[in-house]
């Protein structure tokens, strides 16, 4: 009896074994595409995370390029504006100058033509020193179109030959630095010609 039992479990013994090493033994097929599996899951995972560094990249890149641009024309304005309070402040030199040579008579510049010139050299020296700022006037002429961006009305009034909207006077002469308006030119301008009066082309027969 001892003997028998020893060969059952010698027997069992065995058969276990086989089906451990049944199990231990892998499928190739299936061990291949596991593992082509676990390599396209690592291929993916690399190429989102590539894509997010590449996306923080362009982003970080787009932001110091808005932030030199900005700089750059921070300090363009800077350079061309900066000025701006001392050119406006210089304005009523240029005007009191110019009214001072409008009340000139021949009389004056017969006595004190010396300095009648001097202050016409200063001006135009003045206006040399503003064009290198690029600070230019703003001088319309009579009969001009009247612009709001550049122009002041002072006062409007109808006269004849002329049409709405028409300068029909210029009071001060205006400047612009760069693209921005420093003083308006004052102008008075026109509300039209007056109406004639109805029987006003009638003659008697």
């Amino acid at each position: 009896m001892a003997k028998s039992k020893d060969i059952d479990e010698m027997i069992e013994d065995a058969f276990l074994d086989a089906i451990d090493e049944e199990e231990q033994e892998e499928d190739p097929v299936e061990a291949a595409e596991e593992e082509a599996a676990i390599e396209a899951d690592t291929i993916e995972a690399l190429v989102t995370e590539r894509d997010e560094l590449k996306d923080r990249l362009l982003r970080a890149y787009a932001e110091s390029e808005n932030m030199r641009k900005r700089a750059e024309r921070d300090r363009r304005d800077a350079e061309l504006y900066g000025g701006s309070r001392l050119a406006r402040d210089l304005l009523s030199v240029y005007d009191n100058m110019g009214r001072a040579l409008d009340l000139v008579t021949d009389e004056m510049r017969e006595v004190a033509g010396p300095v009648l010139e001097g202050i016409e050299l200063t001006q135009r020296e003045l206006l040399s020193v503003f064009a290198k700022h690029k600070i230019d006037r703003v001088a319309p002429e009579l009969g001009d179109k009247f612009d709001p961006k550049k122009h002041q009305a002072m006062f409007e009034a109808p006269v004849p030959g002329t049409k709405a909207g028409e300068i029909i006077q210029v009071m001060t002469t205006g400047f612009i630095i760069g693209d921005r308006l420093l003083r308006p030119a004052q102008v008075g301008v026109s509300s039209g010609g007056p109406d004639l009066p109805k029987d006003a082309g009638d003659t008697d027969a």
